[in-house]
């Protein structure tokens, strides 16, 4: 989601159990996108929330599939900034390919909180810190328990069809 344009997605997670996958490089940037991820989550009502640290964005997807085998859904943070090798190209297109395999493998949703910047500004503002314009770990949060709220209320066993 991109800061202009947002959909409002405040939903009633009370109930979900949500993991957060967090990878360990940046830390300002990743201290302000877990940040955003628990204000959003308690916002929604959201009490049962599991915290993983993963060495970097590559590991994000092995992650997030190992906490769906016991949550709702996922929410994965993770901050990837362009240097002067292919490295960026790799790992971006790695994580991103790999959190949508396990979300749908799992057929359980997985919030996209991975920040691919070009420098670390860039990072920085969309971190949800103070002086950042955006919050990118509270709208990755808040779309994860949206679509948990939505497969929810259109599973089978709530429709009358099996």
């Amino acid at each position: 989601m991109s800061g202009s344009g947002a959909p409002t997605l405040t939903r009633d997670g009370a109930g979900l159990r949500i993991g957060v996958v967090a990878s360990l490089w940046h830390t300002d940037v990743m201290d302000g996108l877990v940040a955003g991820a628990r204000r959003a989550l308690g916002a929604s009502g959201v009490t049962d929330v599991e915290l993983m640290t993963v060495p970097g964005a590559f590991e994000l997807p092995l992650g997030a599939a190992h906490l769906l085998r016991r949550s709702d859904a996922v929410v994965a943070l993770g901050v990837v900034i362009r240097g002067g090798t292919p490295h960026f190209e790799y790992v971006c297109r790695a994580a991103t390919d790999g959190l949508l395999r396990v979300s749908l493998d799992a057929h359980r949703p997985v919030g996209f909180g991975l920040l691919t910047c070009d420098d670390e500004q860039q990072a920085l503002d969309r971190a949800g810190l103070s002086g950042s314009t955006e919050d990118k770990g509270a709208e990755a949060a808040e779309a994860a328990v949206a679509l948990a709220v939505a497969l929810r209320s259109t599973s089978p066993a709530d429709s009358g069809r099996g």
